[in-house]
């Protein structure tokens, strides 16, 4: 078992792992995963309930140990999870707390803090107490809040799947336009229409393995496999 840094960085970078393997107790999460993804552009990982997708971001980040396999990060990530934990402190502290923790120098801080919520659209919320935000602002903070860090590919977990539709498209714009000034983004997804209007590249996992990967527009026309074309008809995948 091990993680291997690289120093790739920028657009060409990628996010790779092979014969990825994470087990909880007897169940293998993830079984095997072999992937080779750009930090650049949109990928949207999709799949059944219980097909591993989260496992997946947080073996890719460094959050789970594999049991087995590699995984090679060569860009610099963020990760924003489903559920954003907000501190008890303004939406500026928060995000200047994000970049403390990281080793921002103080001089930087406010003006990198005060930049993520301009382009999340949260300027006016920067003195307010965090926690009084909606749910979809709170998104949009979690998502300024590891923007901030400058990463060059953020891993999203289900991020609008328990907002109303209004916030998340909101959070749906906010990403497109973060993708649009180079920001890679990974991110899982129930919603296969939202997976259709974002994806440029889409990964499928079932029963913690990849099943099938490529260039979204292909996915979705032509699927290669059975288990894809079941999933994209709507039927159950067990």
């Amino acid at each position: 078992m091990r993680s291997d840094a690289s120093a790739e960085r920028g657009p060409a970078a990628r996010l790779r792992a092979r014969g990825l393997r994470v087990r909880i107790g007897a169940l293998d999460v993830l079984d095997g995963v072999d992937l080779d993804l750009p930090a650049a552009g949109r990928t949207v990982v999709i799949g059944p309930n219980g097909a591993g997708k989260s496992t997946l971001l947080l073996a890719l980040h460094g959050l789970v140990a594999p049991s087995a396999g590699v995984v090679e990060r060569g860009p610099r990530l963020a990760l924003v999870f489903q559920r954003p934990v907000m501190l008890r402190r303004s939406v500026r502290a928060n995000v200047e707390h994000a970049l403390a923790v990281a080793g921002t120098p103080v001089a930087e801080r406010r003006r990198r803090a005060e930049a993520a919520l301009d382009a999340g659209g949260l300027a006016y919320a920067a003195a307010r107490p965090a926690r009084a935000l909606s749910g979809g602002e709170q998104q949009r903070l979690a998502i300024a809040r590891a923007q901030a860090l400058e990463p060059d590919c953020l891993l999203l977990d289900e991020p609008t799947s328990s907002l109303d539709p209004a916030a998340g498209a909101a959070v749906e714009r906010h990403l497109l336009a973060l993708s649009a000034r180079s920001t890679g983004l990974v991110l899982t997804t129930h919603d296969l229409a939202q997976a259709r209007r974002v994806a440029q590249h889409v990964v499928m996992m079932h029963r913690g393995r990849v099943v099938e990967s490529g260039e979204a527009g292909v996915f979705f026309a032509a699927p290669r496999t059975e288990a894809a074309r079941r999933f994209l008809a709507g039927d159950w995948l067990d």
